[in-house]
């Protein structure tokens, strides 16, 4: 390996994590301001085009400025999953550091990062035969007798995976049935880091939940007033997608989606929406807690900005690396 590579491979990556309304986006372009950053998302949401609004996504401008990756890459219909996100994020990396830059990855979504970090385990390929018996269970059945059934056989699984999430809650199914063992037990190998790289890891979150719970519902009601509803009309008239569909996990969508098929009214929409953003942002907070070697930080401290750049300048490995952080 030559000296230039060794030197890539030390080069860092920031992990920017918190739960959804930590205010992740407006730290990131901050800090992209201030440092020679390229950002890539981290957001199981923004890699679909067409949802904007209620995934909260950049605006074209401020993506012109700044450079972000991995937003607008796949279709609606498409299924995007955490084995392309390492393979697409560990490209970006590769050719962000080879331009002098600074990987900043940015997102919610605990799965990618840690999957990026550690690796992913292998698992086996899908039996069509299994695969066929399931999905006629999940049509004929319901996907709430699939969800049961997953809770008895890997409860860590059923957490996790959306009791809507049909196509997942397939996977994990097949997955026990072909190998005895829960997914769960599988989605993480034991083997040394995928990425080859140090990682800096920062979770900002409001030391206040209840200031955080305020923060959802004031942001679902601007994403109405910017017309989120509007923008699920279009995704529904396009024909190819449902309410199960892998992109309409993203939180808000399927309240938005019910909403439209009269299944409940406006208000009642609004309310649904910001209750599942809540515990979207619970359960991001659970995960982050248990990400080792992370550095917390109150998102509601003055000059959030100014102290992660003091952060950054102690940080021994990029004191190491000769950056200059402003």
């Amino acid at each position: 390996m030559s000296n230039e590579d060794d030197n890539n491979f030390r080069t860092p990556v920031v992990f920017l994590m918190g739960p959804t309304g930590a205010g992740k986006t407006k730290l990131a372009i901050e800090l992209a301001d201030r440092l020679p950053v390229e950002i890539i998302s981290v957001d199981s949401a923004l890699v679909y085009r067409g949802l904007d609004i209620g995934t909260a996504k950049p605006s074209p401008v401020v993506r012109h400025r700044i450079p972000h990756h991995l937003i607008d890459i796949c279709d609606p219909t498409e299924r995007y999953s955490a084995g392309r996100f390492c393979r697409d994020a560990m490209d970006h990396i590769d050719a962000i550091v080879a331009r002098g830059a600074l990987p900043l990855l940015v997102g919610g979504t605990g799965l990618y990062f840690r999957a990026l970090e550690k690796g992913i385990s292998s698992l086996p390929r899908a039996d069509s035969i299994l695969r066929q018996t399931l999905t006629r269970d999940l049509h004929s059945r319901g996907v709430a007798d699939l969800h049961r059934r997953l809770l008895l056989v890997d409860p860590e699984a059923a957490r996790r995976i959306h009791p809507n999430d049909g196509q997942r809650l397939v996977r994990a199914l097949e997955v026990h049935a072909l190998t005895g063992r829960p997914i769960s037990r599988t989605w993480f190998s034991e083997a040394p880091r995928a990425i080859p790289h140090p990682v800096i890891k920062l979770v900002i979150a409001p030391s206040d939940r209840g200031l955080l719970h305020q923060r959802i519902a004031a942001r679902f009601s601007i994403m109405l007033e910017r017309g989120l509803v509007n923008e699920v009309q279009y995704l529904k008239r396009r024909g190819a997608l449902s309410i199960g569909s892998s992109a309409l996990k993203a939180v808000g969508y399927r309240a938005v989606w019910a909403y439209l098929e009269g299944k409940y009214p406006r208000q009642e929409m609004l309310e649904r929406a910001v209750i599942a953003t809540r515990q979207l942002a619970k359960r991001q907070l659970t995960w982050l807690r248990r990400e080792e070697g992370s550095i917390w930080l109150d998102s509601e401290m003055p000059s959030l900005g100014e102290n992660v750049l003091q952060l950054l300048r102690k940080h021994p490995v990029l004191k190491d690396m000769g950056y200059s952080l402003g």
